[in-house]
């Protein structure tokens, strides 16, 4: 892959990653002062914060799926790696790529939809205010990301079926 398009997908991922750091925070903060609400009488312990951090979760554990694809940090079954040759493994990658991309598209069209459908017309019990449309919202968002990553993935196990084995252990892919 040239170096400029390993740059743009390095920033995202960092991106991405920074994003989910900070839910990450925000997340943890809202907990500890929701606890010791619970139990110290002078910090408040508002109605909102249990809402809040379950659409946080949604947000992190969602959008932190997507970074593991990127990462080839999701379940996958190796059994046969070792005696297949590398050209059927690298189809069998190409293949499961396209599965991803396909239920990352199917990610993105019902959950925008149930977002923008039954998500906007529904509020939170703590914040009448605000639309659950932002609990919904991470569905679609993941999706667009884990297709961004999955591009770089696809793009290298494509990569793969053209270079010898020769070339592949000696640049270590």
């Amino acid at each position: 892959m040239p170096s400029t398009f390993k740059v743009i997908f390095d920033f995202c991922h960092k991106a991405v990653l920074s994003f989910c750091k900070v839910l990450l925070v925000i997340d943890i903060l809202i907990v500890a002062m929701q606890v010791s609400g619970r139990y110290v009488w002078f910090i408040p312990d508002p109605p909102w914060t249990e809402e809040v951090i379950l659409t946080l979760m949604c947000y992190t554990g969602l959008i932190a799926a997507a970074i593991g694809l990127r990462r080839n940090a999701h379940i996958r079954m190796t059994v046969f790696d070792k005696n297949l040759p590398p050209k059927v493994i690298a189809i069998m990658d190409v293949l499961a790529d396209v599965v991803v991309v396909v239920f990352s598209i199917v990610m993105i069209r019902f959950g925008w939809a149930y977002a923008t459908g039954l998500g906007a017309k529904a509020y939170y019990t703590s914040m009448p205010w605000l639309s659950k449309f932002w609990m919904y919202f991470p569905v679609p968002l993941a999706g667009g990301f884990a297709i961004l990553f999955e591009i770089e993935l696809l793009f290298n196990h494509i990569k793969l079926l053209f270079v010898s084995a020769e070339e592949q252990e000696a640049t270590g892919a």
